[in-house]
């Protein structure tokens, strides 16, 4: 007899493997089908050893599965034999669709769960010594996708050009002519700017300037998605950090 048929949506972090949570290993090592995407590190599966393992992520354009069919998938392997986990990364409710795939599954009477993931929007930064916030330089944030379904730029990055919040803009390298046109409409070509590609993983890119000279340090580092923009003042406190410790380094070298 397999188990009910349940569908638990899990965030898998922003790439690092040491980022999923304690509660999402344990959801994978009671898993009886694993769902993964192309942003998961595959070495996660390892808890989930006694699982059937499919791949449902999309590489460079390519769909192996289109969402639909996803959807299909997940109701009928929980049907057929039991606990489906869909693991994807970052979390899974910020931009990650694992909201429609929940409720799809609850209109065919899946039992369902989320078990959040820590979202790249804020550790991908966090990693490379910027907050989304700092006091006297940002006192809120904008979380924005770059390319909408109808694979447009979001309306939402006009407004948040408009504002002195932090502006992190996930999915949004192949619309960065846009957005820097844009900020500088604003006045704001002198506004620091970082595109962190691979965030976390152990290939991880990190290109910083200005919105007047991001364009040309991405051709440079050839920086690609999965890449995240972060927009503000607060992307000096990197540059800070290094330079207090690159002191405090050659103050103790002086001193021996």
């Amino acid at each position: 007899m397999y188990n009910e048929a349940k569908l638990t949506v899990v965030g898998a972090g922003p790439g690092d493997v040491e980022l999923i949570t304690l509660k999402a290993i344990k959801v994978l090592q009671a898993a009886d089908v694993v769902l993964y995407d192309a942003l998961v590190d595959t070495a996660l599966l390892e808890y989930a050893a006694q699982a059937e393992q499919i791949f449902v992520g999309k590489r460079r354009g390519c769909y192996s599965y289109q969402q639909d069919q996803i959807n299909e998938l997940i109701v009928s392997r929980a049907k057929s034999r039991g606990h489906v986990v869909r693991l994807k990364g970052g979390d899974p409710f910020v931009f990650g669709r694992g909201s429609e795939e929940i409720e799809y599954a609850a209109g065919y009477g899946l039992v369902v769960a989320m078990v959040p993931g820590v979202s790249s929007c804020l550790s991908v930064p966090a990693a490379q010594n910027i907050p989304v916030t700092k006091r006297g330089s940002a006192e809120s944030f904008w979380v924005i996708t770059g390319t909408t379904k109808e694979h447009k730029l979001s309306n939402d990055i006009q407004l948040a050009a408009k504002s002195s919040a932090t502006v992190v803009i996930l999915m949004g390298m192949s619309k960065l002519q846009q957005i820097v046109e844009l900020f500088k409409k604003e006045g704001k070509s002198e506004t620091p700017i970082a595109i962190i590609q691979n965030g976390t993983r152990a290939d991880e890119k990190v290109g910083l300037g200005t919105i007047a000279t991001i364009e040309a340090i991405v051709a440079k580092k050839q920086l690609a998605n999965p890449a995240i923009i972060i927009i503000g003042e607060v992307v000096n406190h990197r540059s800070r950090v290094l330079k207090i410790q690159s002191t405090y380094n050659q103050s103790e070298i002086e001193l021996v």
